[in-house]
């Protein structure tokens, strides 16, 4: 199957005829969150049973690695998507700062509460302010990128993203349409020489999960300037569906794509589950969702609920993890149980979730974003 959205002009910004909101996408993005909160609680040990709790295992570890690569490739597909000529290097990283660091202060101050006041764990003043500084991803030290919310190590990668958009974008955009596949390709056989690499460094000590070298784990799946591979894909892959080339597979085949990926993944060495084994279906079913995306606001209660659910979903991330330790300390539940018990716990803990997350996003995220993302401009006087 192949698909082809509409064909831009010659100018660096998007045709008219391509939609500026993706709203497929923004649904997309709590699906990813999802996983990552699905793996998570497979980490947890909710089950005393070991037949259900291997089922979680076998079914939900390759989920982490998969939803945070959908977030690096699809920030560098939005971005490049929504970027025009006439903005600066300054109003975007206005714009991203505001986005993402009020609402990592406000958790990493979260974090620290219930680590000192709930946890009573002392926090090394070092790490933490790595962490509240989002550098702590260029350290290949666990504590140091664990530290707070050990969650926001993925901010870290994103701000290299940030710092290096205006940099990268003047060259992706001056790339021949009829070569841009050839880029991807390449930038894809550099992330896949990856692991190849990191069997240069130390082999211990080994990262239990996954069965591999703490330092692989690191460069592999944490380096920021690896994790750039992504981002960089991700932007490709937007001038590949905004000069209308041709797509290999449409939506459905590209999530098909991904799921016999994901199913696939456990059978390759490990350092490349990370990454490489879904790079290109995650980036595929981003493609395809932008180009199938429809010229109207989705309606109806399922699709604005679908869209909340995304507009929450950085939130949903970044509290989850709190949500799932503490939350199951407060309601006398951290210890197996039985299956329908834990997933009753489940299933409370994923609703408390949500409605923090909403409250974050409404109280916080957006009002903020209002504010102070576009710099006000004074209404010219009258002459």
């Amino acid at each position: 199957m192949t698909l082809r959205a509409e064909p831009s002009h010659k100018s660096p910004d998007p045709a008219p005829s391509l939609p500026q909101r993706l709203p497929a996408l923004t649904m997309m993005r709590f699906v990813a969150a999802a996983l990552v909160f699905v793996f998570h609680v497979t980490m947890a040990q909710f089950f005393v049973d070991p037949a259900p709790q291997q089922t979680m295992l076998s079914l939900a570890t390759q989920a982490g690695w998969t939803g945070v690569g959908f977030f690096f490739v699809l920030s560098g597909f939005v971005l490049t998507w929504s970027h025009r000529s006439s903005h600066t290097a300054g109003r975007f990283w206005r714009r991203r700062f505001f986005k993402i660091y009020p609402s990592h202060l406000l958790t990493a101050a979260f974090a620290f509460v219930l680590l000192v006041w709930v946890a009573g764990v002392g926090v090394d003043s070092g790490s933490a302010l790595l962490n509240l500084l989002l550098v702590q991803s260029w350290s290949p030290l666990i504590e140091v990128r664990a530290s707070l919310n050990g969650v926001a190590w993925s901010l870290s990668v994103e701000m290299l993203f940030y710092v290096m958009f205006p940099l990268l974008i003047r060259p992706i955009m001056a790339i021949r349409p009829e070569r841009l596949w050839a880029w991807a390709t390449g930038v894809v056989v550099v992330i896949f020489l990856v692991p190849v690499a990191s069997s240069l460094l130390p082999r211990e000590p080994t990262f239990p999960l996954g069965n591999m070298p703490v330092y692989d784990f690191w460069f592999v799946y944490q380096f920021p300037p690896v994790r750039l591979l992504d981002f960089a894909f991700g932007m490709i892959l937007a001038r590949i569906v905004m000069t209308g080339r041709r797509l290999p597979l449409d939506l459905g085949g590209s999530v098909a794509l991904a799921v016999a990926a994901y199913a696939l993944a456990p059978f390759f060495p490990s350092a490349y589950t990370l990454t490489a084994v879904m790079v290109v279906p995650l980036g595929l079913v981003i493609a395809a969702g932008a180009a199938s995306a429809p010229s109207h606001e989705p309606t109806g209660l399922v699709s604005r609920t679908a869209i909340k659910l995304g507009e929450i979903s950085f939130a949903f991330y970044l509290l989850h993890q709190m949500v799932l330790t503490y939350g199951r300390q407060w309601i006398g539940a951290d210890h197996p149980m039985s299956t329908p018990a834990a997933f009753g716990v489940i299933a409370l803990l994923l609703a408390v979730t949500l409605a923090v997350s909403w409250a974050q996003f409404t109280f916080v995220e957006a009002p903020i974003m209002r504010r102070f993302a576009a710099r006000r401009t004074r209404p010219t006087a009258p002459s």
